[in-house]
């Protein structure tokens, strides 16, 4: 799989690009600011519906304009996609599929895939539990496609049943008996979706564990063994460690009778506390949390032995997804940026961005594209 062209119009920094590529490795050379980072935005967001660096669309518009349109021609298994989806803030967004209309812009996922390293990956490791069922989900998207859907009805639900909650609570505290009426009905749904979406995350974190384990002993062999671990209030640990995966039947009654014992705190608060949105993916560097125990080259390390984790996975799964290094290489020492270079030179596609050449290993330098003053050009 590689992206043959692309096109972006109004996205973020860029009035207008268009390039094209060819499989190997692409550079995008130039000084911090220029838009380097958008064109390599633009291609993660086809692939997953989202950014990496931002969690809303807004963004992402150029600063006076309405929409923003960025459409790629991908060549996977010898046929040739044309992905294309229009984002405008405050309306549902509109997604092409080979130049036709879909019904829903996740209706493309798939098309493309993609996995993106940069300096924002360190969040994965040392930042909120939000940041790990992020990176989880958008995996299982570009696996699964269909589990977008599946995420999206949770939010649905999740936002609904909070609002029910809010209501009562505050009924509640004025005195009132509070209208709960619907809210078995809210809890049969939040099993219901949150049981498939768990069991999918489950499933991800047993096949990752092998890979993440072997690309960190690859990028730091004298720091220890890495691990990972899905904790859920509903999950024994144990049994997730060894790969024993529930049901989705068995999740969806663990989550209603966990719903259940903690309705009366719900209600008091006001929130949801029961679900996969309140989970969170342990990384252990030698059995302890690598979040507050380790050093900044052992969480760099880490989040690279995720991405590339990644990387494996979806090889193995089916198509070679597109590498994508967003300026990394300035922040690895020299072991770490040979072992990358490595890895990366073996995949159908890399594209890199760095602000000057020396930063690549010469063996990825491949052609170059020079961004400044609002355009780019190849320069060989």
């Amino acid at each position: 799989m590689y992206v043959q062209h692309l096109s972006v119009a109004d996205f973020r920094s860029w009035t207008r690009a268009d390039l094209a590529f060819e499989p190997g490795a692409s550079v995008f050379l130039g000084a911090n600011g220029e838009g380097k980072t958008n064109l390599l935005e633009a291609i993660g967001y086809l692939a997953t519906l989202g950014s990496h660096r931002v969690a809303t669309d807004a963004p992402l518009i150029r600063a006076g304009a309405e929409r923003a349109v960025v459409q790629a021609a991908v060549v996977s298994a010898g046929r040739q996609l044309v992905l294309e989806v229009e984002i405008t803030p405050g309306r549902a967004n509109r997604a092409k599929l080979n130049r036709s209309p879909v019904p829903r812009p996740r209706d493309i996922l798939g098309g493309l895939r993609t996995v993106l390293f940069a300096p924002e990956d360190l969040a994965i490791v040392r930042g909120d539990p939000s940041e790990r069922r992020r990176f989880l989900d958008d995996v299982l998207v570009q696996l699964t496609p269909r589990l977008a859907g599946v995420r999206a009805d949770y939010e649905r639900v999740l936002k609904q049943r909070a609002a029910l909650l809010k209501t009562a609570g505050a009924a509640r505290r004025a005195g009132g008996a509070g209208d709960l009426r619907t809210l078995e009905v809210w809890d049969g749904h939040l099993a219901t979706q949150g049981a498939q979406l768990l069991a999918a995350r489950l499933a991800l974190v047993a096949a990752l564990r092998p890979y993440a384990t072997q690309s960190y002993a690859e990028l730091a062999p004298a720091s220890g063994r890495l691990a990972l671990s899905y904790v859920s209030s509903v999950v024994d640990p144990a049994g997730n460690d060894t790969g024993e995966i529930p049901s989705v039947e068995v999740l969806s009654e663990a989550l209603l009778a966990e719903l259940a014992r903690v309705r009366p705190q719900e209600i008091e608060r006001g929130v949801s506390l029961v679900g996969p949105h309140r989970d969170d993916l342990e990384i252990r560097l030698n059995e302890l949390p690598l979040r507050g125990y380790a050093s900044h080259g052992e969480g760099w390390s880490a989040a690279l032995a995720l991405r590339l984790a990644c990387y494996e996975l979806l090889s193995a799964d089916g198509a070679e997804p597109v590498l994508i290094l967003d300026d990394v290489f300035a922040e690895l020492d020299a072991a770490r940026r040979d072992q990358l270079a490595s890895i990366a030179g073996k995949a159908e596609q890399v594209l890199i961005s760095a602000a000057v050449l020396g930063d690549v290993p010469p063996a990825l330098t491949g052609t170059r594209y020079l961004v400044a003053d609002g355009e780019v050009h190849r320069a060989g």
